[in-house]
Protein backbone atom coordinates (compact mmCIF):
# COMPACT_ATOMS: atom_id res chain seq x y z
CA UNK A 1 0.00 0.00 0.00
CA UNK A 2 1.07 3.08 -1.09
CA UNK A 3 1.46 6.80 1.48
CA UNK A 4 -0.97 8.13 -0.58
CA UNK A 5 -3.16 5.25 -0.31
CA UNK A 6 -2.63 4.78 3.38
CA UNK A 7 -3.42 8.12 4.56
CA UNK A 8 -6.76 7.93 2.44
CA UNK A 9 -7.47 4.81 4.65
CA UNK A 10 -6.87 6.34 7.65
CA UNK A 11 -8.83 9.45 6.53
CA UNK A 12 -11.70 7.11 5.81
CA UNK A 13 -11.24 4.83 8.84
CA UNK A 14 -10.86 7.56 11.55
CA UNK A 15 -10.98 7.40 15.33
CA UNK A 16 -14.68 7.89 16.66
CA UNK A 17 -15.45 11.40 17.88
CA UNK A 18 -17.01 12.63 21.03
CA UNK A 19 -20.51 13.31 19.83
CA UNK A 20 -20.49 9.73 17.55
CA UNK A 21 -19.48 7.79 20.58
CA UNK A 22 -22.28 9.37 22.92
CA UNK A 23 -24.84 8.76 20.25
CA UNK A 24 -23.34 4.98 20.31
CA UNK A 25 -23.73 4.72 23.63
CA UNK A 26 -27.41 6.28 24.00
CA UNK A 27 -28.34 3.76 21.46
CA UNK A 28 -27.02 0.90 22.95
CA UNK A 29 -28.46 2.09 26.14
CA UNK A 30 -31.58 2.18 24.47
CA UNK A 31 -31.91 -0.76 22.92
CA UNK A 32 -30.90 -2.59 26.41
CA UNK A 33 -33.87 -0.25 28.08
CA UNK A 34 -36.54 -1.87 25.03
CA UNK A 35 -34.94 -5.30 25.90
CA UNK A 36 -35.18 -4.93 30.09
CA UNK A 37 -39.25 -3.25 29.30
CA UNK A 38 -40.04 -6.34 27.17
CA UNK A 39 -38.33 -8.55 29.25
CA UNK A 40 -39.96 -7.16 32.45
CA UNK A 41 -43.35 -7.17 30.94
CA UNK A 42 -43.22 -10.81 29.88
CA UNK A 43 -41.96 -11.75 33.50
CA UNK A 44 -45.12 -9.90 35.15
CA UNK A 45 -47.02 -11.76 32.68
CA UNK A 46 -45.45 -15.73 33.22
CA UNK A 47 -45.42 -14.54 37.04
CA UNK A 48 -49.05 -13.58 37.48
CA UNK A 49 -50.18 -16.56 35.75
CA UNK A 50 -47.75 -19.27 37.43
CA UNK A 51 -48.83 -17.84 41.04
CA UNK A 52 -53.02 -18.76 40.13
CA UNK A 53 -52.57 -21.28 37.56
CA UNK A 54 -49.27 -23.31 38.93
CA UNK A 55 -50.89 -24.76 42.47
CA UNK A 56 -54.21 -25.98 39.81
CA UNK A 57 -51.57 -28.38 38.11
CA UNK A 58 -52.42 -32.38 39.34
CA UNK A 59 -53.28 -35.48 38.00
CA UNK A 60 -57.06 -34.94 38.07
CA UNK A 61 -56.64 -31.17 36.58
CA UNK A 62 -55.08 -33.01 33.69
CA UNK A 63 -57.38 -36.32 33.93
CA UNK A 64 -60.66 -34.46 34.39
CA UNK A 65 -63.14 -32.97 31.70
CA UNK A 66 -64.83 -30.24 31.87
CA UNK A 67 -67.41 -28.79 34.29
CA UNK A 68 -69.60 -25.27 34.31
CA UNK A 69 -71.37 -26.82 37.64
CA UNK A 70 -67.95 -27.49 39.43
CA UNK A 71 -65.23 -25.41 38.63
CA UNK A 72 -63.14 -26.87 41.13
CA UNK A 73 -63.32 -30.05 39.62
CA UNK A 74 -62.64 -29.32 36.08
CA UNK A 75 -60.46 -30.22 34.05
CA UNK A 76 -58.49 -30.21 30.31
CA UNK A 77 -58.82 -33.83 29.61
CA UNK A 78 -60.27 -33.36 25.92
CA UNK A 79 -58.30 -29.96 25.20
CA UNK A 80 -54.82 -31.52 25.93
CA UNK A 81 -55.60 -34.90 24.08
CA UNK A 82 -57.14 -32.74 21.06
CA UNK A 83 -54.20 -30.18 21.00
CA UNK A 84 -51.75 -33.14 20.40
CA UNK A 85 -53.91 -34.77 18.03
CA UNK A 86 -53.74 -31.59 16.03
CA UNK A 87 -49.99 -31.20 16.42
CA UNK A 88 -49.40 -34.56 15.37
CA UNK A 89 -51.98 -34.43 12.37
CA UNK A 90 -50.18 -31.54 11.40
CA UNK A 91 -46.71 -32.11 11.66
CA UNK A 92 -47.78 -35.14 8.98
CA UNK A 93 -49.26 -33.03 7.04
CA UNK A 94 -46.33 -29.92 6.48
CA UNK A 95 -43.44 -32.08 6.93
CA UNK A 96 -43.67 -34.00 3.51
CA UNK A 97 -44.94 -31.53 1.82
CA UNK A 98 -42.98 -28.69 3.28
CA UNK A 99 -39.35 -30.62 2.77
CA UNK A 100 -40.66 -31.92 -1.01
CA UNK A 101 -41.27 -27.94 -1.86
CA UNK A 102 -38.49 -26.99 -0.70
CA UNK A 103 -36.30 -29.43 -2.39
CA UNK A 104 -37.68 -28.46 -5.30
CA UNK A 105 -37.74 -25.02 -5.74
CA UNK A 106 -34.14 -25.40 -4.35
CA UNK A 107 -32.76 -28.48 -6.53
CA UNK A 108 -34.67 -28.78 -9.20
CA UNK A 109 -36.75 -25.33 -9.80
CA UNK A 110 -35.43 -22.82 -12.89
CA UNK A 111 -35.73 -19.08 -11.75
CA UNK A 112 -36.19 -18.41 -15.11
CA UNK A 113 -39.63 -19.65 -14.86
CA UNK A 114 -42.18 -17.14 -14.55
CA UNK A 115 -44.34 -19.70 -12.51
CA UNK A 116 -41.39 -20.87 -10.10
CA UNK A 117 -41.02 -17.13 -9.13
CA UNK A 118 -45.00 -16.76 -8.91
CA UNK A 119 -44.52 -19.53 -6.46
CA UNK A 120 -42.14 -18.14 -4.35
CA UNK A 121 -43.41 -14.96 -4.42
CA UNK A 122 -47.14 -16.62 -3.09
CA UNK A 123 -44.85 -18.97 -0.41
CA UNK A 124 -43.12 -15.13 0.88
CA UNK A 125 -46.51 -13.65 0.64
CA UNK A 126 -48.93 -16.47 2.19
CA UNK A 127 -46.11 -16.41 5.36
CA UNK A 128 -47.44 -13.02 6.70
CA UNK A 129 -51.11 -13.59 6.14
CA UNK A 130 -53.36 -13.38 9.42
CA UNK A 131 -54.13 -16.01 11.17
CA UNK A 132 -58.14 -15.81 10.91
CA UNK A 133 -57.73 -16.05 7.08
CA UNK A 134 -57.06 -19.75 6.99
CA UNK A 135 -59.62 -20.30 9.64
CA UNK A 136 -61.97 -18.94 6.87
CA UNK A 137 -60.32 -20.36 4.17
CA UNK A 138 -60.57 -23.80 6.03
CA UNK A 139 -64.24 -23.54 6.81
CA UNK A 140 -65.03 -22.88 3.38
CA UNK A 141 -62.95 -25.38 1.47
CA UNK A 142 -62.38 -28.07 4.21
CA UNK A 143 -65.16 -28.17 6.28
CA UNK A 144 -67.60 -27.05 4.02
CA UNK A 145 -65.15 -28.21 0.65
CA UNK A 146 -65.93 -30.60 -2.26
CA UNK A 147 -64.08 -32.73 -0.70
CA UNK A 148 -66.00 -36.04 1.06
CA UNK A 149 -63.04 -37.93 3.01
CA UNK A 150 -62.65 -39.11 6.61
CA UNK A 151 -65.63 -36.49 7.48
CA UNK A 152 -64.41 -33.48 4.97
CA UNK A 153 -66.57 -31.45 2.94
CA UNK A 154 -69.47 -32.08 4.92
CA UNK A 155 -69.98 -29.58 6.97
CA UNK A 156 -68.97 -30.42 10.50
CA UNK A 157 -66.50 -29.06 12.78
CA UNK A 158 -63.77 -32.30 12.78
CA UNK A 159 -60.57 -32.51 14.25
CA UNK A 160 -59.01 -33.32 10.81
CA UNK A 161 -60.36 -29.85 9.60
CA UNK A 162 -58.45 -28.53 12.25
CA UNK A 163 -55.46 -29.51 11.57
CA UNK A 164 -55.24 -29.15 7.65
CA UNK A 165 -56.44 -25.00 8.08
CA UNK A 166 -53.37 -25.39 10.89
CA UNK A 167 -50.65 -26.96 8.66
CA UNK A 168 -51.55 -24.73 5.69
CA UNK A 169 -51.27 -21.67 8.42
CA UNK A 170 -47.45 -22.69 8.89
CA UNK A 171 -46.55 -24.47 5.49
CA UNK A 172 -45.26 -21.57 4.01
CA UNK A 173 -43.07 -21.06 7.19
CA UNK A 174 -41.73 -24.58 6.61
CA UNK A 175 -40.77 -24.32 3.32
CA UNK A 176 -39.08 -21.18 3.85
CA UNK A 177 -37.02 -22.67 6.75
CA UNK A 178 -36.50 -25.88 4.70
CA UNK A 179 -34.92 -23.94 1.96
CA UNK A 180 -32.70 -21.97 4.07
CA UNK A 181 -31.41 -24.96 5.62
CA UNK A 182 -30.86 -27.10 2.00
CA UNK A 183 -29.01 -23.57 0.86
CA UNK A 184 -26.47 -23.72 4.08
CA UNK A 185 -25.64 -26.76 2.71
CA UNK A 186 -22.00 -26.62 0.78
CA UNK A 187 -21.99 -26.69 -2.95
CA UNK A 188 -19.05 -28.55 -2.55
CA UNK A 189 -20.88 -31.87 -1.13
CA UNK A 190 -23.24 -31.89 -4.17
CA UNK A 191 -20.47 -31.50 -6.48
CA UNK A 192 -18.02 -33.72 -4.79
CA UNK A 193 -21.39 -36.46 -4.68
CA UNK A 194 -21.87 -35.79 -8.35
CA UNK A 195 -18.77 -36.40 -9.20
CA UNK A 196 -18.12 -39.72 -7.61
CA UNK A 197 -20.88 -40.72 -10.07
CA UNK A 198 -24.20 -40.20 -7.71
CA UNK A 199 -26.94 -39.01 -9.24
CA UNK A 200 -29.34 -35.62 -8.29
CA UNK A 201 -31.51 -37.52 -6.65
CA UNK A 202 -29.34 -39.67 -4.88
CA UNK A 203 -27.16 -36.44 -4.01
CA UNK A 204 -29.97 -35.06 -2.49
CA UNK A 205 -31.60 -38.31 -0.45
CA UNK A 206 -28.02 -39.26 0.45
CA UNK A 207 -26.24 -35.90 1.15
CA UNK A 208 -28.38 -32.84 1.13
CA UNK A 209 -31.09 -33.57 3.25
CA UNK A 210 -29.04 -35.37 6.13
CA UNK A 211 -26.89 -32.26 6.05
CA UNK A 212 -30.19 -30.38 5.98
CA UNK A 213 -32.08 -32.33 8.70
CA UNK A 214 -31.00 -30.24 11.61
CA UNK A 215 -32.44 -27.25 10.56
CA UNK A 216 -35.44 -28.57 8.72
CA UNK A 217 -36.41 -30.37 12.03
CA UNK A 218 -35.77 -27.18 14.05
CA UNK A 219 -37.84 -25.15 11.87
CA UNK A 220 -40.60 -27.64 11.88
CA UNK A 221 -41.48 -27.63 15.40
CA UNK A 222 -40.91 -24.14 16.04
CA UNK A 223 -43.85 -23.77 12.72
CA UNK A 224 -45.99 -26.42 15.00
CA UNK A 225 -44.88 -24.18 18.56
CA UNK A 226 -46.98 -20.91 16.88
CA UNK A 227 -49.45 -23.48 15.63
CA UNK A 228 -50.41 -24.83 19.02
CA UNK A 229 -51.26 -21.39 20.25
CA UNK A 230 -53.76 -20.34 17.82
CA UNK A 231 -57.05 -19.63 18.44
CA UNK A 232 -58.77 -17.77 15.66
CA UNK A 233 -58.13 -20.73 13.07
CA UNK A 234 -59.62 -23.16 15.36
CA UNK A 235 -62.49 -20.93 15.82
CA UNK A 236 -63.37 -20.43 12.68
CA UNK A 237 -63.46 -24.44 11.93
CA UNK A 238 -66.07 -24.38 14.79
CA UNK A 239 -63.58 -26.10 17.58
CA UNK A 240 -65.71 -26.51 21.18
CA UNK A 241 -64.08 -25.23 24.54
CA UNK A 242 -66.74 -27.64 26.56
CA UNK A 243 -66.61 -31.50 25.22
CA UNK A 244 -67.06 -34.60 27.84
CA UNK A 245 -65.28 -37.16 25.75
CA UNK A 246 -61.87 -37.57 23.96
CA UNK A 247 -61.70 -36.34 20.58
CA UNK A 248 -60.91 -38.70 17.37
CA UNK A 249 -59.79 -37.84 14.09
CA UNK A 250 -63.84 -37.83 12.44
CA UNK A 251 -65.39 -36.38 15.60
CA UNK A 252 -65.70 -32.62 17.00
CA UNK A 253 -63.00 -31.22 19.02
CA UNK A 254 -61.48 -28.95 21.48
CA UNK A 255 -57.81 -27.21 22.32
CA UNK A 256 -55.89 -25.83 24.81
CA UNK A 257 -56.23 -21.98 22.90
CA UNK A 258 -59.65 -22.92 22.81
CA UNK A 259 -60.25 -23.58 26.80
CA UNK A 260 -58.57 -20.57 27.43
CA UNK A 261 -60.17 -18.56 25.36
CA UNK A 262 -63.61 -20.01 27.16
CA UNK A 263 -62.75 -19.61 30.46
CA UNK A 264 -61.02 -16.28 30.58
CA UNK A 265 -64.54 -14.78 29.10
CA UNK A 266 -66.36 -16.48 32.77
CA UNK A 267 -66.79 -13.50 35.00
CA UNK A 268 -66.08 -15.74 38.39
CA UNK A 269 -63.15 -16.18 39.63
CA UNK A 270 -62.90 -20.17 39.48
CA UNK A 271 -62.78 -19.83 35.84
CA UNK A 272 -60.03 -17.21 35.65
CA UNK A 273 -58.46 -19.92 37.76
CA UNK A 274 -58.78 -22.25 35.80
CA UNK A 275 -58.09 -20.12 32.67
CA UNK A 276 -54.51 -19.75 34.34
CA UNK A 277 -53.98 -23.15 35.14
CA UNK A 278 -54.91 -23.82 31.37
CA UNK A 279 -52.12 -21.37 30.37
CA UNK A 280 -49.60 -22.93 32.38
CA UNK A 281 -50.31 -26.77 30.92
CA UNK A 282 -49.88 -25.28 27.10
CA UNK A 283 -46.75 -23.13 28.10
CA UNK A 284 -45.62 -26.19 29.03
CA UNK A 285 -45.96 -28.35 26.31
CA UNK A 286 -44.76 -25.56 24.41
CA UNK A 287 -41.40 -25.63 26.37
CA UNK A 288 -41.07 -29.41 25.67
CA UNK A 289 -41.69 -28.92 22.00
CA UNK A 290 -38.84 -26.02 21.70
CA UNK A 291 -36.49 -28.08 23.92
CA UNK A 292 -36.92 -31.13 21.64
CA UNK A 293 -35.81 -28.26 18.75
CA UNK A 294 -32.86 -27.07 20.91
CA UNK A 295 -31.89 -31.19 21.39
CA UNK A 296 -32.58 -32.29 17.62
CA UNK A 297 -30.63 -28.89 16.68
CA UNK A 298 -27.50 -29.68 18.54
CA UNK A 299 -27.37 -33.47 17.78
CA UNK A 300 -27.72 -33.23 14.06
CA UNK A 301 -25.97 -30.51 13.19
CA UNK A 302 -23.09 -30.05 11.19
CA UNK A 303 -20.24 -28.03 10.66
CA UNK A 304 -18.84 -27.69 7.44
Amino acid sequence: MSVSESQVARRVVGRATAGERTRDGLFRAALLLCLFIAILFLGVLIADVAIDGVPLITPEFLTNYPSRLNPELSGVRPALIGTLYLMVLCAAFIVPLGIAAAVYLEEFADPGRWYNRLIEVNIQNLASVPSVVYGILGLAFIVRGPVDIWGLGQGDPILLAGALTLGLLVLPVVIIVAREAIRAVPPSIREGSLALGATKWQTIWKQVLPGSIAGITTGVILALSRAIGETAPLIMVGATAFRLSDPTIDSQFSALPIAIFDAAEEPRDEFQILAAGTIVVLLAVLLLMNSIAIYLRNRYEQKW
